[in-house]
């Protein structure tokens, strides 16, 4: 809902001056005096002097009282109200999704809610193109088009870096905005599969609360209260709080978590706007590590393995497994509205984030510890099937430090039209890793007790009892300033082009924990990215663009460096893409489609006669996606995503599993997404969806090995009950109960996907 406020100035002041010359006080004139932290005095002085040159000068300028812009915010329906959206602020200043010439998904609050998803991950598979690591971490590293999203520093929240790992929970989100193909001219380092910005919900004019209780399969509990309170004409605080807990995630995880996020904002649409916030998310759940693989039969070749016949929600780990850890943050933001079409926001936030996990790696044992000294295979495999259990600790604490300042503005030069974005970023980064001696390096081994399959999870270690050290440290700074021009050069045609320029220092302290050696790497690494893009839109509901982009990678991306990596220079790649954004005639209706082709020019392989890593590798994918959103009819709503890569090879590599020639990991050739609601009567609203993917390998992969494509589908209804402020809704997800490979590793392991679960959940609004 839109908030209009009038204010009253001197009656001269609308008669004899511009828009520009109202707001050109604010920087020129020491009549107001407005606050500009940070980011803001880079730009002031710019600023003050476009705002003069582009206002017609008046007598009586200076004594004039100052003009408060009021921005025309919250117009948009909010991701709890609706599957689509026109506008992101993915690409840092706030623009429309049609002037972006690069595709984007947006998955709502809405969306989530109607399909009763609490995690970034399941959030993420409703964008179609993405796939999952299992990595050796137990942390997800996401693919899209192919290539890596890194944790490290392809997620961000609200526009700023989100590089740790913990489990993200979407109790404080209101959207999640996914950029597809390369993007470091807008963020820096990393991008080469896209971004995903994490929209935290702010708040918001108005006296408006809810709070939502679930309940479910395998003792699921969850309590979500979102609570907004309007404290002033121009400010509101909004509370967002969660719990929940659970024996079973449905894939073998246990679940106990709860988080707090607070958002207050003052001066909200005025010309200096600010806004403070806190998040805190604690995690205290088990870890299903994963689940072997099996060979199919005697005669077959060891390569030719399949997963294992097991409901998915089975455990096999210890019950002194875990997974710990906690994210905290605190941010402050900064909106500088020079005049309606042009903004300064600065942000800073500092961030701490620490991970204790405990995970047993499950493998089928060998033949001589199998009933009747037989190898397992697929043919014999049975309840007496003997499994053993290693150790995968990851023992880690981050901290951060980031601050931005991007400008926005629209102004008409030398005949055509200009929306500019420009702005600058600073990172600091600092990493601790923590592993557990062994006897030999005066600690403790630690030996875990096998189990068969009709035993399953059980057992228990002294995980206390481990003697922890040190084994590396990272810390690194990074800044870039960048600049990006859309111009209107002809009545339906628009030009973009943006250039970035970065520059990292990072230092890794490796330590020996037998011989308690310290080995200190160090690399500084300056890059420059680009940006370059055609938009033809003859109408305001039809924009088609061709579009050009690259991003780097440095071999730091991990938070650390060996001797073979540190000298080496960042892989660069590029994406190119042909797609359009199309409305329909009533706006109900969105479309978005693209042919794109992204490259790794220069892979990172290790040269095997000198042992470094060389940028001599280089991979392609190319292939074709499509999203459409929004209302068929009043009642009938909908959300599809859909990519097809049909050509994906490495071009150069090394010989090996995963060398030329051949088709690259984690790359279904199609794969999408499908949810559809329909408003039965007033009170009643039905749902239905589906997700699925056809085969595709583990990283890694030995000839002949991949994971079966699969499809599963979801259902959901609600009903408002006795009024509008009281909602019942029930969600089962995975109806058909069907056991797939989510996330997968090498030829090790792979996690399940959530096996067929039931929700109940009740909203009350008040």
């Amino acid at each position: 809902m839109a908030h209009k406020k009038i204010r009253r100035c001197h009656p001269a002041a609308s008669r004899h001056r511009s828009p520009a010359a109202q707001v050109a006080p604010a920087i020129t004139s020491a009549a107001e005096k407005s606050v500009l932290p940070l980011g803001a005095m880079m730009f002031a002085a710019s600023m003050g002097a476009w705002a003069q040159t582009s206002a017609p000068a008046t007598d009586d300028t200076k004594t004039l009282k100052p003009v408060v812009v009021k921005a025309t915010a919250e117009v948009e329906p909010q991701g709890k109200d609706s599957l689509r959206t026109t506008t992101t602020r993915i690409g840092k200043g706030k623009q429309q999704l049609r002037d972006i010439p690069q595709s984007v998904t947006v998955v709502t609050e809405k969306l989530m809610d109607d399909r009763k998803i609490d995690t970034v991950k399941e959030a993420l598979k409703m964008t179609s193109g993405v796939t999952f690591l299992a990595a050796e971490g137990g942390e997800e590293d996401i693919r899209l088009r192919g290539f890596p999203v890194n944790t490290t520093g392809d997620l961000f929240i609200d526009g700023m870096r989100d590089p740790a790992f913990y489990d993200r929970d979407t109790f404080n989100m209101d959207r999640i905005e996914v950029l597809r193909g390369s993007a470091s001219m807008l963020f820096g380092r990393g991008s080469t599969g896209g971004a995903v910005n994490q929209v935290s919900k702010q708040a918001k004019l108005v006296d408006e609360s809810q709070v939502d209780v679930t309940i479910g399969s395998h003792q699921y509990r969850r309590v979500v209260a979102d609570i907004n309170i309007k404290t002033g004409d121009e400010s509101a605080l909004r509370i967002n709080a969660m719990r929940t807990q659970a024996d079973n995630n449905g894939a073998g995880t246990s679940l106990d978590k709860y988080g707090f996020a607070a958002d207050y904002r003052w001066g909200i649409g005025t010309r200096d706007e600010f806004e403070v916030g806190f998040f805190y998310l604690n995690n205290d759940n088990g870890i299903n590590y994963g689940l072997p693989y099996v060979r199919t039969s005697a005669t077959a070749p060891t390569t030719s393995v399949t997963t294992i016949p097991v409901d998915p929600k089975s455990y096999y780990g210890l019950n002194s497994d875990y997974n710990h850890g906690s994210a905290g943050y605190a941010s402050f933001s900064h909106t500088h509205r020079f005049s309606t079409d042009t903004e300064l926001v600065t942000k800073v936030r500092k961030g701490d984030f620490n991970r204790d996990q405990r995970a047993s790696t499950v493998r089928i044992a060998g033949a001589a510890l199998q009933p009747g000294g037989v190898a397992v295979t697929s043919e014999n495999f049975s309840n007496a099937t003997v499994l053993t259990r290693g150790t995968q600790n990851k023992i880690q604490s981050m901290e951060n430090l980031f601050a931005q300042s991007d400008l926005s503005t629209k102004f008409e030069a030398l005949g055509v039209k200009h929306e500019v974005l420009t702005g600058a970023d600073f990172a600091w980064e600092k990493k601790i890793v923590r592993g557990a001696r062994n006897a030999a390096q005066g600690g403790i081994n630690i030996t875990k007790p096998n189990t068969t399959i009709g035993d399953g999870g059980g057992g228990w270690v002294d995980e206390s009892s481990r003697v922890i050290a040190k084994t590396g440290e990272f810390e690194s700074i990074a800044a870039g300033v960048y600049a990006q021009d859309l111009v209107q050069v002809a009545e339906h045609w628009k030009v973009l082009a943006g250039l970035r320029y970065d520059g990292m220092s990072a230092q890794y302290d490796q330590f020996n924990l037998t011989t308690n050696a310290v080995t200190n790497y160090q690399q500084s690494i300056y890059k420059a990215s680009q940006r370059f893009g055609v938009l033809y839109q003859p109408s305001d509901r039809h924009s088609y663009h061709l579009s050009y982009g690259t991003s780097f990678n440095t071999s730091g991306d991990t938070y650390s460096y060996s001797t073979q990596t540190v000298n080496t220079p960042p892989e660069k790649s590029m994406n190119m893409e042909l797609g359009a954004k199309i409305d329909s005639a009533d706006r109900r209706m969105s479309s978005r489609f693209a042919l794109f082709r992204g490259v790794k020019l220069n892979e990172r392989n290790t040269d095997p006669l000198i042992n470094i890593a060389v940028l001599s590798g280089k991979r392609h994918a190319t292939g074709f996606e499509t999203d459409l959103i929004g209302k068929i009819t009043p009642r009938w709503e909908v959300y599809g995503s859909y990519t097809w890569i049909w050509d994906a090879e490495i071009d150069k590599g090394a010989e090996g599993a995963e060398g030329k020639g051949t088709r690259p990991s984690l790359i279904p050739k199609h794969q999408g997404s499908l949810w559809s609601t329909y408003q039965v009567t007033e009170k009643l609203r039905v749902g239905g969806g589906a997700n699925a993917r056809t085969k595709m390998t583990p990283n890694r992969n030995p000839v002949g090995l991949y994971s079966d494509g699969y499809v599963t589908f979801d259902a959901m209804a609600e009903y408002e009950a006795i009024t509008d402020k009281l909602t019942l809704k029930a969600n089962l997800t995975n109806l058909t109960n069907k056991f797939y490979a989510d996330s997968l590793y090498a030829n090790g392991h792979y996690v399940p996907g959530v096996g067929r679960t039931v929700y109940l959940t009740a909203s009350v609004k008040f």
